[in-house]
């Protein structure tokens, strides 16, 4: 079971910053816009009926410290109350912080985790084989990308050394190549926020957390702010073929974003996610723990060419999308029996945190057991209407 507190939502500078999210209304039977402050959390869906809207404005972070606002409770509350087994219903708590923007995520971003996609596709999804193909790979590939940049003179160079010696794989194509690996992880307002139970896909036997920094982008391409996500991966699935990935990454609560959207304001910029470090622990119910971090500033393509890869004169966005950097972080340490690698088991609890996100806190089930997605686009819209705020 999970406890959630504000501690575990709220940035090392506490509410020094411009903090969003979502919460869930009863007395409306619908979700609010909500700011959080030192003095509270307040509604403020009379001003921006959806985070999108918000993100939309010139100024995301002025526009919502101009609007005060009704005030709903204390963040300690709504935290107590998200986690479902404790649940009232009766009683507000809170949602993952972002709602029409698509949900779009980048992969192959960082050099580890580009490994271990070539891993995962030699080994056709047998955790078993993985660790005699790993040795192989860095043999002939090595392990250290990090100065490489996509695209360039050099990674052409050494993806022809590659086909050469039979080693390519379409994972350093689009980790090396200049095309970045973007794909849609899931449908607009089907993530799941900090306390709730993430999903796993009840065949799935190889599987890890993929922890992330989100992007908030508006339909203009402007990056406006950010937060922490858990890119459930299937490692099992995508192994045995690349056109699996929609079932290895869309299942129901297999995308996980919170615990709060923080804007950019003159506390917290692009800046501060290039260099951003994220940390990661999973605690097992049977005493396993596992802990890793990732480094944005290891990432091979910068946050604004993802961006740029993802909306423009081909693709647009007119409520904006969130965008999933990509994550260095791709277990191997051996939880069970020796050369098996990590998968998670069930009521494993994963902390995904970062100094100026908070931390994103989620329970690990088959995605049959998780509350199921009901709420969609068609349903907000009439709340939002019949509340008149549209």
């Amino acid at each position: 079971m999970i406890t959630l507190t504000t501690k575990d939502l709220l940035p090392d500078d506490g509410t020094r910053g411009t903090l969003v999210g979502r919460a869930w209304l009863p007395r409306l039977n619908g979700p609010a816009v909500i700011a959080v402050r030192g003095d509270g959390v307040f509604d403020v869906t009379a001003s921006f009926a959806t985070v999108s809207a918000l993100c939309e404005q010139e100024d995301p972070a002025a526009a919502l410290r101009a609007f005060k606002g009704e005030r709903i409770g204390d963040l300690e509350n709504l935290a107590a109350n998200t986690p479902p087994d404790r649940r009232d219903r009766e009683k507000p708590w809170l949602l993952a912080p972002l709602d029409l923007q698509v949900l779009k995520a980048a992969g192959v971003t960082f050099a580890v985790s580009m490994l271990e996609r070539v891993i995962e596709e030699r080994a056709r999804g047998n955790p078993a084989s993985a660790d005699a193909i790993r040795k192989e790979v860095v043999r002939l590939v090595g392990d250290d990308f990090s100065k490489l940049k996509p695209g360039s003179a050099e990674a052409i160079r050494l993806k022809q050394v590659l086909i050469e010696q039979n080693a390519w794989s379409q994972y350093l194509e689009v980790g090396i190549g200049p095309d970045a690996e973007v794909f849609t992880k899931a449908p607009v307002l089907s993530s799941v926020g900090s306390g709730m139970d993430a999903g796993l896909h009840p065949k799935s036997t190889w599987n890890n957390p993929e922890p992330e920094v989100v992007l908030a982008v508006s339909s203009r391409g402007n990056i406006v702010g950010a937060a922490l996500g858990n890119d459930v991966n299937l490692r099992d699935f995508e192994g045995r073929s690349a056109l699996l990935l929609s079932k290895a990454k869309d299942n129901n609560a297999s995308c996980a974003i919170g615990p709060l959207l923080r804007l950019f304001d003159q506390t917290f910029s692009l800046h501060d996610v290039r260099r951003m470090d994220v940390g990661l622990t999973v605690q097992g119910a049977d005493g396993f723990v596992l802990e890793g971090h990732s480094s944005i500033s290891k990432i091979s393509r910068d946050p604004t060419d993802l961006v740029a890869q993802t909306i423009g004169p081909v693709h647009q966005y007119p409520d904006g999308f969130a965008l999933f950097l990509g994550t260095m972080f791709a277990p191997v340490r051996d939880r069970d029996a020796p050369g098996q690698g990590f998968t998670h088991k069930r009521d494993d609890v994963v902390t995904i945190a970062a100094p100026q996100l908070g931390k994103l806190v989620n329970r690990m089930r088959n995605s049959d057991e998780c509350e199921p997605w009901t709420f969609g686009i068609s349903a907000l819209m009439r709340n939002l209407a019949k509340r008149k705020v549209l």
